[in-house]
């Protein structure tokens, strides 16, 4: 139930929404006063929201730093979280923006960083069909010529506590021990770190795929611009995460 009501509720979290809400009201209501209140509240979300330089303080704020690895620091294990590829209607995967989590767990694993690769994804959808991200994933580290015997799968998890929770289940099986190095997006980091600690898994935040830009010009601080808009719905889906698991225990 609790997973069917987050993904019912991200379609309510996108500042898009409140604005179009706010419009929608615009238009229906006939009181004047509430029609210039709700006119001007979706013109400053809409900006506010799509301000570039906004946006970037806070991913900066929000994010956890990349870990800066020693040359001679080697770990049992990466566990890199799903949510890097999907599957279309034929159940044929394909990579995503974050693809990043691939490629740095699969970096890692190759320069010897990591001599244990845990692939946790299945499949967070409403209608999931039969992909599995692991699944999937391991075929694609096999092809890069990845020995079978260096991956581990967790085919089963919808989402991050899930990741958690059978990931450490694998880990004790394999007799790998911590700390590992926890692998996914820097906007998720701080939630995932969070879920991972509190499973009593020992991990060392890694984070990639990093949406904040240090070369901002002139124009972004003033200009609206779209990719922010689409940025701030991954932080505030994250903002909500985070509070609700805090007081979860």
């Amino acid at each position: 139930m609790y997973f069917i009501l987050s993904k019912v509720l991200a379609y309510f979290i996108q500042p898009l929404s409140w604005v179009f809400i706010l419009l929608a009201i615009f238009f229906i209501t006939k009181n004047k006063k509430r029609k210039h209140r709700c006119l001007i509240a979706a013109i400053v979300i809409l900006y506010i929201f799509s301000n570039s330089f906004l946006f970037n303080k806070f991913a900066g704020v929000w994010d956890i730093p990349p870990y800066q690895q020693k040359n001679n620091d080697v770990y049992s294990c990466a566990i890199v979280l799903g949510g890097f590829s999907g599957g279309d209607k034929s159940n044929h995967g394909h990579f995503t923006a974050a693809a990043d989590r691939f490629i740095r767990g699969a970096q890692l694993l190759t320069t010897g960083k990591a001599s244990h690769l845990l692939i946790t994804g299945g499949n967070g959808s409403l209608d999931p069909g039969t992909f599995r991200e692991g699944a999937w994933a391991k075929v694609q580290l096999e092809e890069l010529g990845i020995s079978d015997s260096l991956i581990l799968i967790e085919n089963n998890s919808k989402n991050t506590i899930e990741n958690a929770k059978f990931s450490n289940v694998i880990l004790q099986k394999s007799n790998l021990k911590g700390p590992y190095l926890l692998v996914t997006s820097g906007f998720h980091m701080r939630r995932a770190l969070m879920i991972f600690k509190k499973e009593g898994i020992n991990v060392i935040p890694y984070s990639c795929n990093l949406m904040r830009r240090d070369d901002l010009s002139f124009d972004d601080y003033f200009i609206p611009s779209a990719e922010p808009l689409g940025g701030w719905v991954f932080y505030i889906k994250e903002l909500i995460g985070y509070t609700v698991n805090y007081f979860n225990g």
